[in-house]
């Protein structure tokens, strides 16, 4: 073997230094990464009139509800949704205005929607301007704006402009650009003295009008995947844990009870919404979607707070019981994501034959549209 020349032996701490050099500046020259993408963040709120001549939208939109949320979540990535929900009527029914406020938790707004019935009016002028008061001013938008913030306002008839000292939507309308609040105008049937004032709405606040039929035309498809979304949906239920405080238990009971008795197509969508979101009941006290989500670690479970049967458990028994349950869970809303997509795919070439017949005017096929042109304004893509 060689011996290392006086010259070579010279050269070779150099060579080593530069090594050393080139891997302590690399880290610097090389790409930074990017960071992790942000969540879209969309707030509806629905300003429905409740007044008899409403009673086929209502309908509808009970069945649709979770369908519109679903489109609303469908963007890349997806995004976090919260919605409001205001029904109107005029002074001297039952209420004027009642109103929920901007959640996340749309179990709870599909539970009031489900409460709605239409009733009262009688006459044309509706307390549309009270209501729109009510969802500029009173629900909780968020000042970020990055956010896409839409009312959709959907009603058959005009608002009075008589009652003294009563809000006037002009001015609404300039309250709620202030906001950057979109204010969408759905006007039901063909009222002529209806359609100038809701397309004057929408242009005011840089929203959009568009009519419908007076019921809303919703269509409710059945297709051959919802009796294995039925049984998954059964399933799913068998899994929950509910954790809280016995109102907190009881309002995860009655979610599941209200998803178990609707119509086919509104279970199916709620499943799908779900599983899109990661969890088995929105809103708060379900165990296993609280520890998914990270809002409780398993150390800090209070065994007070759960089920009688489960509170007899010891602690090694119970994270074994935790554990087998959040394992089922997920693969059962793997199952309910692929199922869920073969039945999209379906709807969608339903609709589009619905669409050729001249039937595409619905009252969700409107508010989808218009949310994803007008989502694109704050870069979230469909």
């Amino acid at each position: 073997m060689k011996t290392l020349t006086t010259r070579s032996a010279g050269i070779l701490p150099v060579i080593l230094s530069v090594f050393a050099l080139l891997n302590f500046w690399q880290p610097l020259f090389a790409k930074a990464a990017p960071p992790p993408q942000s969540k879209p963040r969309i707030e509806v709120c629905f300003v429905l009139d409740t007044t008899g001549s409403m009673g086929g939208l209502i309908e509808g939109a009970k069945q649709k509800i979770w369908s519109i949320a679903n489109e609303m979540i469908s963007a890349q990535p997806t995004p976090e949704l919260k919605l409001g929900l205001i029904g109107y009527r005029d002074r001297g029914d039952e209420y004027v205005v009642k109103s929920f406020s901007l959640t996340d938790d749309i179990d709870a707004i599909y539970g009031r929607l489900r409460d709605f019935q239409a009733g009262g009016g009688g006459d044309a002028p509706e307390s549309v301007n009270e209501a729109l008061a009510e969802a500029i001013h009173k629900m909780p938008w968020s000042g970020d704006r990055k956010v896409l913030k839409i009312i959709f306002l959907v009603g058959d008839a005009p608002p009075h402009m008589d009652y003294p000292n009563g809000p006037k939507y002009p001015d609404l309308c300039r309250e709620a650009a202030k906001k950057d609040l979109i204010i969408n105008t759905i006007q039901c049937g063909e009222m002529a003295e209806t359609k100038p004032i809701w397309q004057e709405i929408a242009k005011l606040s840089e929203g959009s009008y568009v009519g419908i039929s007076q019921s809303g035309n919703v269509a409710v498809i059945s297709t051959p995947m919802d009796k294995e979304l039925s049984r998954l949906n059964e399933r799913i239920g068998a899994t929950l844990i509910p954790y809280g405080d016995s109102k907190l238990q009881a309002e995860v009971h009655a979610k599941y009870a209200m998803a178990a008795s609707a119509p086919a197509s509104a279970m199916a969508d709620r499943l799908s919404y779900n599983s899109k979101t990661g969890k088995a009941v929105q809103g708060r006290g379900e165990l296993v979607d609280a520890l998914n989500d990270k809002t409780l670690k398993l150390e800090e479970i209070d065994q007070k707070q759960l089920p009688a049967e489960l509170q007899k458990l010891d602690r090694s028994e119970l994270q074994k019981r935790i554990a087998k349950t959040r394992d089922e869970r997920a693969d059962l809303q793997k199952q309910i994501v692929e199922l869920s997509k073969k039945r999209e795919a379906y709807i969608q070439s339903e609709n589009k034959r619905l669409a050729a017949e001249g039937k595409g005017d619905a009252f969700d096929q409107k508010v989808g549209e218009t949310l994803r042109a007008q989502a694109a304004k704050k870069g979230i893509s469909y």
